[in-house]
């Protein structure tokens, strides 16, 4: 535990040129100890019943994992009105800093482009948090808020999952809780978007929509001429189907990919967000998939198969993608070549 005075000391007074960023949560501030120590300190903004609910869940759950792909918790302060938390200052930001530069952290240098093996280092490290979230943790933990900027970058560039405010503990022998929505738009799994209902496949599908965030540097939702709103699922899927594997790299890379090991993160990433959750992989699987899929690769290959039901409400994507069937409503599957 901390004392108040020591967090004002370290953060010169939560100012402002030491602002690392700002969520829904709460602000966090770059900080260093009297020990020469630097951290980072998340503030809350209110305290809410609801702020204080967060609160406590991140210190729980924070306290109890520890994992090299998580970020772990150095202490927190609670006393009065202010909860504050104390984390491992990650030197290198968010990976959304690095793969849109353009909002990241105020004052926050500008990075170089993640080069290619950085990025299936930084896919496979996070995958190894996730994984020992859903299946190592006692209880099991689904996190429901995967995105790049709550995969957070140690000196090293070494990914950390962090932000626990929304997370969820899982009872053993529970498949799924219904729960009111929390989350970002574009990396919503349908089933949790729609109904509340939340299990690990949520964040398997958020973490799908991650990996083509990673490949791409595109954002999980943009907004298309017109107003229309379209999803990176929809967007690499019509790419996926014409084999246009080249098309699915980030511009930056210049070309600087192994175009095998780009095949298969695409591949497990629309496995990951099929509409169906029950067809999704375990974390587990999308680990192994991420290590060895360059090697599975060469005897079978991902391709769409009919939907399963044809009375999900359409979107206004299929406007977008001239399909009769909208793509986010597709399922994949593995078939072998030989």
């Amino acid at each position: 535990m901390y004392t108040l005075k020591e967090l004002l000391q370290a953060t010169n007074n939560f100012n402002d040129n030491n602002k690392l960023g700002e969520g829904g949560f709460g602000t966090v501030y770059w900080g260093r100890t009297s020990k020469g120590v630097e951290i980072a300190v998340k503030r809350l903004k209110a305290m809410t019943a609801k702020a204080e609910m967060e609160f406590a869940i991140e210190v729980e759950i924070l306290g109890r994992v520890r994992h090299k792909n998580l970020l772990s918790l150095r202490g927190f302060y609670a006393g009065g009105e202010e909860r504050l938390i104390v984390y491992d200052y990650m030197p290198n930001h968010s990976l959304l800093t690095h793969l849109h530069p353009h909002r990241g952290a105020p004052g926050s240098q500008q990075h170089e482009p993640l080069d290619w093996p950085r990025r299936v280092a930084i896919a496979v490290g996070a995958a190894e948090g996730l994984a020992y979230l859903h299946h190592e943790a006692s209880p099991h933990i689904i996190h429901r808020d995967i995105k790049a900027s709550n995969v957070l970058l140690d000196a090293d560039l070494v990914p950390k999952v962090a932000d626990f405010g929304f997370a969820k503990l899982i009872p053993d022998g529970v498949s799924h809780l219904t729960t009111r929505v929390k989350g970002t738009l574009g990396y919503l799994a349908p089933e949790y978007a729609m109904w509340g209902k939340v299990s690990e496949s949520c964040d398997v599908y958020s973490f799908g929509v991650l990996l083509l965030e990673l490949v791409s540097a595109r954002r999980p939702l943009e907004k298309l001429p017109g107003g229309v709103k379209r999803e990176i699922v929809q967007w690499a899927a019509s790419l996926v189907e014409r084999r246009k594997w080249e098309r699915l790299a980030d511009p930056r890379l210049a070309g600087r990919f192994d175009a095998q090991q780009l095949r298969a993160v695409v591949e497990t990433a629309m496995l990951c967000t099929q509409s169906t959750a029950e067809c999704r992989p375990a974390m587990t699987e999308v680990v192994e998939m991420l290590k060895y899929g360059g090697v599975e690769r060469r005897t079978k290959e991902i391709v769409p198969v009919p939907a399963a039901s044809s009375e999900e409400t359409t979107t206004d994507l299929d406007s977008v993608t001239g399909s009769s069937e909208p793509l986010n409503r597709r399922s994949w599957k593995l078939t072998n070549l030989r």
